[in-house]
């Protein structure tokens, strides 16, 4: 099954996809809003013209590991890739400028709730530091919430929370 979401309200309309062949087009209306809109079954050409024109951002996704957003009761386990650099973490929103949003519907997640800032340290290992962007709920590592402007150094494996959302770090190494 797969999900295509609404243009105009971000609903989600799921179908069967083993039922069309490749290139073939689709129309939908939304049943939340009535926008009536079409897709194209197959690869996303614009995906590779991406990686064509944008050959560092690629690069510096590649190999900086992941989050793991774990399944609770808004929503179910996603993984987003880190790339180098500010992570800023958060909900995801229609027009929310931030590159590591996630689907809930925890209203205890803040659209701007934390970063983790992936560098390199002095002997080239992948560094994270994580901290807190002056969220409603805080941002909890080990039970303990990070003080405002607190940055903390944070490895693989390091379970933390947003809210009601646990969210586990995963380094290069670790395989999904």
């Amino acid at each position: 099954m797969k999900r295509v979401r609404c243009p105009k309200c971000d609903s989600y309309i799921t179908f069967d996809e083993t039922k069309y062949s490749a290139g073939q087009s689709l129309v939908f209306k939304c049943n939340e809003c009535g926008k009536e809109f079409g897709i194209r079954i197959g690869v996303s050409k614009l995906r590779n013209t991406q990686k064509e024109e944008n050959p560092d951002e690629q690069e510096n996704a590649a190999g900086c590991g992941s989050i793991v957003v774990i399944e609770n009761v808004f929503h179910y386990k996603q993984v987003i890739p880190l790339r180098m650099g500010d992570n800023v973490i958060g909900r995801y929103q229609k027009g929310n400028p931030i590159n590591t949003a996630f689907e809930t519907v925890d209203p205890s997640v803040d659209l701007n709730h934390c970063t983790i800032t992936v560098s390199r340290d002095k002997r080239g290992q992948l560094r994270y530091t994580l901290s807190d962007n002056n969220s409603n709920t805080g941002t909890f590592v080990d039970n303990v919430e990070l003080a405002p402007r607190e940055r903390r150094i944070i490895e693989d494996g390091t379970l933390f929370t947003l809210g009601a959302t646990s969210i586990i770090l995963r380094g290069t190494d670790i395989e999904e």
